[in-house]
């Protein structure tokens, strides 16, 4: 049985996740048999090490599962090699640079304010701190800035270049990464984190007939629990990835969210996981519509992905403010920088949104139109109310 003070916060929990609408652009709601999987007997077991070369014994049933996983997710992404024993994304980054790089090499990745990750080589982070990292951005539209990757990679010759990001809702060209690490030596890694789901139904450009290596994590688009993934092609790479993943970065794999992506890598295979995709990015471009017409600006002027990243640098509202006013109209979003934001980081002047969650739950381009219309309101409503304050004050 549960302890009590556990199952009253769990039951909290799922009040908030129920009656909700759920619009964090990395988040989404694992099938059943995915989180029953999650909480399964496969947790009690350790199984340092890999199928067939095990530091345990007992392990025959954790090499079937892990090796059904590292199968699907090959045939999913139509890919040689694949390790799926990091814990996350960040997990996986990191044992990536680990098998790339030395210490104080350079890491060339998106700019946090650009809509990159921290674990690009944000200067808090491991990466920014046990390599040289330098940063690339955006141009005036909001558009990765390719010449600026290209001058700064021929200047800079880092070791390893990175393509991906947290909030940027436009396709990625991976291509011209690959032609830049080619012309100065350097390794091409591409985190598909966002976006993976996408590219396993086929409507994102895949990175993986470019990338050296490539990562992401399992949840998000994919639907899948909260872990990570590295995918490759050279056999050469092979033993200098696994060694760094274990031992390495992490001790013993988690057994039980591995049978868990072995489970989301499966669904994703069918078709009905395509129409879900479709689905996506169709209410992704209601939403985009939807707010254009009420008067807000969109980043980059729409989108191609499931994010939609609220512009808010022209209205009397932060991104910070915007988010908890949404939350208490039962909208859950997360401020975001946008491209030359204006205000703080902790402010911001954007929110980011996504359409993964609410599209799990069924929820078409009409309900997303219409839930656009529902926000410029709120916020209109809620800026007109500060106005009104501040006039009387």
């Amino acid at each position: 049985m549960i302890e009590p003070r556990v199952s009253d916060i769990l039951n909290r929990e799922r009040d908030r996740q129920d009656q909700a609408i759920e619009l964090i652009a990395s988040e989404n709601f694992a099938s059943n048999a995915v989180m029953d999987l999650c909480g399964s007997i496969f947790t009690n077991k350790y199984a340092e090490g890999y199928p067939d070369k095990r530091y345990y014994n007992g392990c025959e049933y954790m090499d079937e599962i892990e090796t059904l996983a590292i199968e699907s997710v090959k045939k999913l992404y139509n890919c040689e090699f694949a390790n799926v024993q990091p814990h996350s994304g960040v997990n996986a980054n990191t044992a990536v640079y680990q098998a790339l790089m030395l210490p104080g090499n350079t890491i060339l990745g998106m700019d946090l304010a650009s809509g990159g990750h921290l674990s690009h080589g944000a200067p808090p982070t491991l990466s920014g701190k046990v390599y040289k990292s330098i940063s690339y951005g955006v141009d005036r539209h909001g558009i990765i800035d390719y010449d600026m990757v290209r001058g700064l990679a021929y200047y800079h010759c880092p070791q390893v270049i990175v393509a991906g990001a947290s909030s940027y809702p436009r396709e990625i060209k991976w291509h011209i990464f690959r032609d830049i690490a080619d012309d100065i030596g350097a390794y091409f890694v591409a985190d598909m984190a966002h976006y993976s789901g996408l590219i396993a139904a086929k409507f994102y450009p895949s990175p993986l007939t470019h990338a050296h290596v490539t990562t992401s994590t399992t949840h998000k688009t994919l639907r899948g629990p909260r872990g990570g993934m590295i995918l490759w092609n050279d056999s050469s790479l092979t033993k200098r990835i696994n060694s760094a993943v274990f031992p390495g970065t992490q001790g013993g794999p988690l057994m039980n969210i591995i049978a868990a992506k072995a489970q989301c890598y499966l669904e994703a295979s069918k078709p009905s996981f395509r129409h879900y995709i479709a689905n996506v990015l169709t209410n992704a471009e209601a939403l985009a519509r939807s707010l254009t017409g009420a008067g807000y600006k969109i980043a980059t002027g729409g989108t191609d992905s499931h994010i939609v990243l609220l512009d808010l640098s022209d209205k009397d509202i932060s991104g910070k403010d915007a988010a908890n006013i949404l939350e208490e109209h039962g909208i859950t979003v997360n401020k975001n920088g946008i491209p030359n934001d204006p205000r703080s980081f902790v402010e911001t002047s954007g929110i980011r949104m996504g359409t993964a969650a609410e599209t799990t739950r069924g929820r078409d381009n009409t309900w997303f139109y219409n839930l656009g219309e529902k926000i410029a309101t709120i916020l209109n409503e809620a800026m007109e109310k500060n106005t009104k304050k501040v006039q009387v004050g």
